[in-house]
């Protein structure tokens, strides 16, 4: 079965736009790992507007399933997941006032600068997975990085799935397809919904996992939050 892991960055958004500490990030970890999510994924930025430092500290020991922090590998950004240690590092390359991730590595580029970040996160026994768009050419130079598994960018198939879902999901899977021949693990994430969401795990291959926040999130306002997250293991289901 394909893992949920819920990125609670809209929490710290709707908290952050009043001040305070309501609604509570830590809260909202524990009780989603409570109700079946097998993952919490943040992705601080260096504004800190929505997940800041000190949430990425704080919610360390509050996590029994899996920690996923996913980020722009800069000096402070590396120091900081050396240090706290999660179960994984998404590398993303967004610019830092981009309003959300926007587009997946050019791994042939960026080669030689991806390798050394990622060795020095295995080195600390840090798995790591880069953000990738369906593109079945870079699966080669991604798997040259050393990283452990591949993010596919999920958003060309959100925007497309309505208007053609066999079109939309066809790069997808021969992007998982050659990341397969490659030995590299696959995840997805970024736009995906109860209503895309099944239909894209029944057609990619040795998909590992997928990080959810926005739609579930705002899926979670009309359903609450413990039906929203059965509802998406729903879908993830292969019986």
């Amino acid at each position: 079965m394909t893992k949920l892991s819920v990125n609670i960055n809209k929490i710290a958004t709707i908290r952050n736009a009043r001040g305070g500490e309501i609604p509570s990030v830590t809260e909202a970890a524990i009780k989603l790992q409570e109700f079946g999510a097998q993952g919490i994924t943040v992705h601080p930025r260096p504004d800190e507007r929505h997940i800041t430092r000190k949430d990425v500290y704080d919610l360390k020991p509050l996590i029994s399933t899996e920690f996923n922090i996913e980020g722009n590998p800069h000096r402070p950004f590396l120091d900081m997941v050396l240090e706290i240690k999660p179960e994984q590092v998404t590398l993303v390359p967004d610019a830092d006032d981009a309003i959300t991730s926007n587009a997946g590595w050019d791994c042939e580029k960026n080669l030689d600068f991806l390798k050394l970040v990622i060795a020095e996160l295995k080195n600390a026994g840090i798995r790591t997975s880069i953000f990738l768009d369906p593109n079945p050419e870079m699966v080669k130079f991604a798997a040259e990085t050393g990283t452990d598994r591949i993010e596919l960018y999920t958003e060309a198939f959100a925007k497309n799935y309505t208007v053609n879902k066999e079109s939309a999901i066809q790069p997808y899977y021969e992007t998982a397809l050659e990341a397969t021949k490659f030995g590299l693990g696959i995840n997805a994430g970024h736009d995906l919904s109860l209503d895309n969401l099944k239909y894209f795990a029944d057609h990619i291959p040795n998909l590992l996992e997928v990080s959810i926040g926005h739609a579930l999130i705002s899926e979670a306002l009309y359903m609450g939050l413990e039906n929203t997250v059965q509802a998406y293991l729903k879908r993830l289901a292969k019986w």
